[in-house]
C-alpha cells in the first residue's frame, strides 16, 4: 500500500530534471484544466520538454496560469504563440470547434501540434487536418491527437490477449459524476462540438476500435439522452450505442456525463468465441471448449486493471454442459512489455510525452496514433451522431 501511495504521489509531483541545451519549447493555447496533467507535470521530469508560454482568451487567466504553474511567458493571442520563433511545439487543449483551425494555424507555421482529443468536429474536418501537404514534407512537423491512454504499456498488455478476429462481443461503459459538469460547460455546448460522445464517449469507441483492430461496418443504434430543456437539445449528455464489425462481432458503447457520485473511466469487457480443444480422452459423443473473457479499464492515466478469465466447458457434442471450469487472474506487466523505458509511477501522460519527443527528435516510437487512426476515429463518431438523430458537430469555415 505504501509503494502505491508513493507510485500516486510522484505521479503527480514528479522530480525535477535538467533541461537539455535543445528542449522541445512548448507553448500552450488556453488555460485549459487539462494542460497540467497532460503537458505541464509530465514536462517536469523530462530532460527534452520546456513548457515555455501560454495564451489564453482571458489575458489575466492566463497570467495567473502561468505563474501557478512556473510557465515563463505569457502572450496576448493564440496568434503569439504560434508565430513565436522561440516555440518549437504547442499543445492545444481548446474546445473542440477549435481544434481544427488551431492545429492548421499551427502546423502552417512549422510547429509540432500535440492535439488534445477528439481531433476536430467531425471526420469532413480530420479529413482535412491529417492530410494536409505540410505534413507529408520533409522534416514535416508531427501532429499527434493526445489519446494518452493508447501510451500506457498495460493498455499493450491488455490488447495482447486479444485475438481481434475471434471476438464477438465487446462492452465499453464510462461515467462522469452529474456534480463535476453543469449545464453550463463547454461539453454540451454544440456550437463548440459538445456532447458526451464526444468528450468522454471517444475513448469508448476508440478503445472499441483497437479491440476489433478494425473499423464499424455500421452503427445499428444510438439512443442519445438530451436535458431536454430547448437549449441543449443537439448535445448528448448520456449515450447507448451498439456497432457490428467486419468479422461479424458486435460492440456497445455507453457513457453518462451525469453519472452518480463516482467518476468511471472506460472499462471493457471482451468475448473471444469458443475454440474446440483437441482432448482424446474423451468420448465421442462430448467435447471441451474453452472460451477467453476480459475486462478492464483501458483509459486510466494510471496502471490499468486487467482480468482474464478462461472458461473451459464440457460438453455433448448435442450442446448440453456437462461441466464449467472459470478461472479469473489478475494480469500484470512482463514478457515483452516487461522492460520498456520508463518508471513505475509514470502515467500515460508521461509515456505519450515520451513518444511525441521522440518522434520529433527522429528517434523510433514504440507506440503512436497515426492520423489514419484519428480520422478512422472521427468516422465512427459521426456514424454514432448521424444514427442518433442529433447530426453532426459543426464543421468549420477555416480553411
Amino acid at each position: 500500500m505504501a509503494a502505491m501511495v508513493m507510485r500516486v504521489f510522484t505521479a503527480f509531483s514528479p522530480p525535477k530534471v535538467e533541461k537539455k541545451n535543445d528542449a522541445i519549447r512548448f507553448g500552450i493555447l488556453g488555460a485549459a484544466q487539462i494542460a497540467p496533467l497532460a503537458l505541464i507535470t509530465p514536462a517536469l521530469s523530462h530532460p527534452e520538454v520546456i513548457v515555455q508560454a501560454i495564451a489564453a482568451r482571458d489575458h489575466a487567466h492566463a497570467s495567473a496560469f502561468a505563474k501557478k504553474h512556473n510557465i515563463p511567458d505569457v502572450r496576448t493571442s493564440y496568434d503569439g504563440i504560434i508565430k513565436d520563433p522561440k516555440i518549437d511545439a504547442v499543445l492545444i487543449p481548446l474546445p473542440n470547434s477549435l481544434h481544427f483551425e488551431w492545429a492548421v494555424r499551427a502546423i502552417r507555421a512549422g510547429k509540432h501540434v500535440l492535439l488534445e482529443k477528439p481531433s476536430t468536429s467531425n471526420a469532413i474536418e480530420a479529413e482535412i487536418l491529417f492530410n494536409l501537404p505540410e505534413l507529408s514534407q520533409p522534416s514535416s512537423p508531427v501532429l499527434l491527437e493526445a489519446f494518452h491512454n493508447r501510451f500506457h504499456p498495460a493498455v499493450h498488455r491488455f490488447r495482447s490477449f486479444i485475438t481481434p478476429a475471434d471476438v464477438v462481443h465487446v462492452h465499453t461503459d464510462s461515467m462522469i459524476p452529474w456534480l463535476m459538469l453543469d449545464k453550463d460547460n463547454i461539453a454540451f455546448n454544440y456550437k463548440l462540438a459538445g456532447g458526451s460522445m464526444m468528450m468522454l464517449g471517444t475513448y469508448n469507441f476508440s478503445v472499441i476500435r483497437m479491440i476489433f483492430d478494425d473499423d464499424p461496418v455500421e452503427c445499428l443504434t444510438c439512443e442519445p439522452g438530451i436535458f431536454g430543456d430547448g437549449i441543449h437539445d443537439q448535445c448528448d449528455a448520456d449515450f447507448k450505442a451498439q456497432f457490428r464489425f467486419p468479422n461479424g462481432g458486435m460492440a456497445e458503447a455507453s457513457t453518462t456525463m451525469r453519472g452518480p457520485i463516482l467518476w468511471k473511466p472506460s472499462e471493457a469487457r471482451v468475448t473471444h468465441k469458443e475454440v474446440v480443444i483437441d482432448d482424446e480422452s474423451l468420448p465421442e459423443t462430448q467435447e471441451t471448449v474453452s472460451s477467453t473473457l476480459l475486462s478492464g479499464t483501458v483509459s486510466m492515466s494510471r496502471t490499468p486493471s486487467l482480468f482474464v478469465t478462461r472458461v473451459i466447458a464440457g460438453r455433448s457434442r448435442l450442446g448440453s454442459i456437462l461441466s464449467r471450469i472459470r478461472l479469473t487472474v489478475t494480469r500484470r506487466l512482463g514478457g515483452e512489455f516487461a522492460n520498456l523505458p520508463g518508471e513505475d509511477w509514470w502515467m500515460s501522460y508521461r509515456y505519450q510525452l515520451e513518444e511525441f519527443v521522440n518522434r520529433v527528435k527522429g528517434r523510433s516510437t514504440q507506440y503512436w496514433v497515426e492520423g489514419q487512426d484519428s480520422w478512422d476515429q472521427m468516422k465512427m463518431i459521426d456514424m454514432a451522431y448521424e444514427k442518433s438523430g442529433l447530426g453532426l458537430r459543426p464543421t468549420s469555415e477555416f480553411r
